[in-house]
């Protein structure tokens, strides 16, 4: 059924917001600015209800396609002092109707394909009324298809008409763009475009200078990198950044713009004060690990730690990694992004399908004896239904920049909501690193990685390679692993919340024993307990890895000591 709204665009008596609230045909009303709803907006404001209204119908989805009047032109918007040129920039256009200024289309891009606009229009010559056509919410920011590539300053505003001001009082130097929704969808939208934001050096947010968006615009500069963002205050006596054009104040807002200040959160604090928030402290959120053995040594995966799982070559971190991939996916209604830099998307797919499948699917022969039905069965239980956009896959096979990965990794943790994300492996990101000193690049990235986990809170698998050891024995015969055989620097350990390291004698004539990885804590953080933990049985019929407990072991003659559950 078809909503009608008198398309009034009035003051919000709670935020003060001069223009937010849209009145119903009922009277009620929303503030669009702070989200605030008032069942009689007349009643609550002491206002006289109007006689007449203009009222227009909503059009449901499905009517509302991409319409685009086609007797727009390029002009000077005059009422806003913006000149046609700025105009033309942004693919701004003017609807006349007779002599008089009716509508004004913004475009809204997507891969540079207009897929909505804004028209915004005079209805009787009272207020401003707004109609979306398109799906705004698949574009870009405002004015994001103009400046793609980034650089050295890119600003945010709240308004188009305040895009269009703030670029021609900057005088068309820099970039800038507008939020799609009004500050209470302003983190939202600079989330979907945060790969894009996050390629210019410094972010200057100049919201309205209402409390609604100075809100706003520090809940934005959290999400972005730390030192990034600068919030500029509109300066008193002007509401936002086209007020300050129509004022003739372009001097006063270069001159605020540059001297905007970079955001610090505040994070000093008396502890004597802070004892009530100790005791009633938000919990790290934990999981789980799929082995009991792990379980009571670490009690468990935490967001906001960071795991480095640890072996030599063929010893089954992939396999461990996969079975916690879908242990996660299966277990949590959380987010996983995983980021495999030495296979492609489809391998990594595959990998974590063939868990479920409790089949080795990855093998073409094995592949062939699941009829199209059954794969079609397993992928919709991990990926669609419940988990649909809960998995995220880093697509691309390969090595990249380093600042290229730190983008997606960010990206699936701030843009896409993931609270998991697994890394394999580090030393592919030391590869992207051309300075030829490992050991520095190593220091640099987990710097980097342990900041993230930091700013972000989200839980972080990292896999590493070991050095190789001296001796006549390596790693394939099942030597004791420690942390000093990790590659490269003592920053893994140092940096790392926890350290497991995977053994296994690949060379022993017993078989059983050569499919056996055991699974060693050698650094926990969070419980300080250290040693073997867990012992896992390869399945080569299935591809599964299978806890076995140390009694049952026991029973096949191994002469390994096993002290999981000591």
């Amino acid at each position: 059924m078809d909503t009608e709204f008198i398309e009034l665009h009035k003051p919000c008596p709670v935020c003060n917001s001069s223009d937010a609230c849209s009145i119903n045909e009922d009277g009620s009303a929303k503030c669009f600015s702070c989200g605030e709803f008032f069942p009689d907006y007349y009643d609550t404001t002491g206002e006289v209800k109007p006689m007449t209204a203009t009222v227009t119908k909503l059009k449901t989805k499905k009517e509302n396609a991409l319409e685009v009047p086609k007797n727009g032109i390029f002009a000077r918007i005059e009422d806003r002092n913006i000149s046609e040129k700025t105009a033309r920039k942004y693919g701004v256009k003017i609807v006349y109707h007779g002599n008089e200024v009716g509508d004004q289309i913004f475009p809204y891009y997507a891969d540079n394909q207009l897929v909505a606009t804004k028209i915004k229009f005079r209805a009787n010559g009272i207020g401003k009324n707004f109609r979306t056509t398109g799906f705004l919410n698949d574009s870009g920011l405002f004015g994001e298809h103009l400046f793609k590539g980034g650089g050295k300053f890119l600003t945010i505003v709240e308004g188009e008409y305040d895009a269009l001001a703030a670029y021609e009082m900057l005088g068309s130097k820099w970039a800038v763009v507008s939020i799609k929704t009004g500050a209470q969808g302003a983190v939202r939208d600079v989330k979907d475009s945060l790969e894009f934001v996050e390629s210019f050096d410094n972010v200057v947010i100049c919201f309205d200078r209402d409390k609604p968006g100075q809100e706003a615009a520090k809940k934005v500069a959290r999400i972005l990198t730390p030192g990034k963002a600068k919030i500029m205050r509109i300066p008193n006596g002007y509401k936002d950044a086209n007020d300050m054009l129509i004022a003739g104040s372009k001097n006063a807002f270069s001159q605020t713009w540059w001297e905007s200040k970079t955001y610090t959160p505040t994070g000093v604090i008396n502890v004597s004060d802070h004892k009530l928030k100790f005791f009633t402290r938000e919990k790290k959120k934990s999981v789980p690990y799929p082995y009991e053995g792990l379980n009571k040594k670490l009690y468990g995966l935490r967001q906001g730690e960071l795991v480095t799982l640890t072996g030599g070559t063929g010893l089954g971190k992939s396999s461990v990694t996969r079975e916690l991939e879908h242990w996660l996916i299966k277990t949590t209604d959380d987010n996983v992004g995983i980021i495999a830099l030495e296979e492609d998307p489809n391998r990594t797919i595959g990998g974590i399908l063939s868990i479920e499948a409790n089949a080795r699917l990855y093998i073409d022969q094995e592949l062939e004896k699941f009829s199209e039905e059954e794969i079609d069965r397993y992928f919709d239980v991990l990926y669609n239904g419940d988990n649909e956009n809960r998995v995220w896959v880093h697509a691309h096979f390969g090595t990249n920049s380093i600042e290229e990965i730190f983008s997606k990794l960010r990206y699936m943790i701030v843009g896409c909501n993931c609270k998991w994300v697994v890394i394999d492996h580090l030393h592919m990101l030391v590869s992207a690193v051309t300075d030829g000193d490992e050991r520095r690049a190593i220091d640099r990235i987990m710097t980097k990685l342990r900041s993230i986990v930091e700013e972000t809170g989200a839980g972080l698998i990292l896999v590493s390679h070991l050095r190789r050891v001296v001796g006549n024995k390596g790693h394939e015969d099942g030597i004791q692993v420690n942390l000093s055989h990790l590659r490269g620097s003592q920053s893994i350990a140092q940096l790392s919340d926890c350290v497991i390291g995977l053994e296994r004698n690949q060379q022993s004539d017993d078989p059983q024993e050569s499919n056996t990885t055991l699974l060693r804590v050698l650094k926990s953080r969070y419980t300080g307990d250290v040693g073997l933990a867990s012992r896992l049985l390869y399945d080569r019929d299935t591809g599964r890895l299978k806890e076995i407990a140390a009694e049952e072991f026991e029973k096949e003659g191994s002469d390994l000591e096993f002290d999981a559950y000591a």
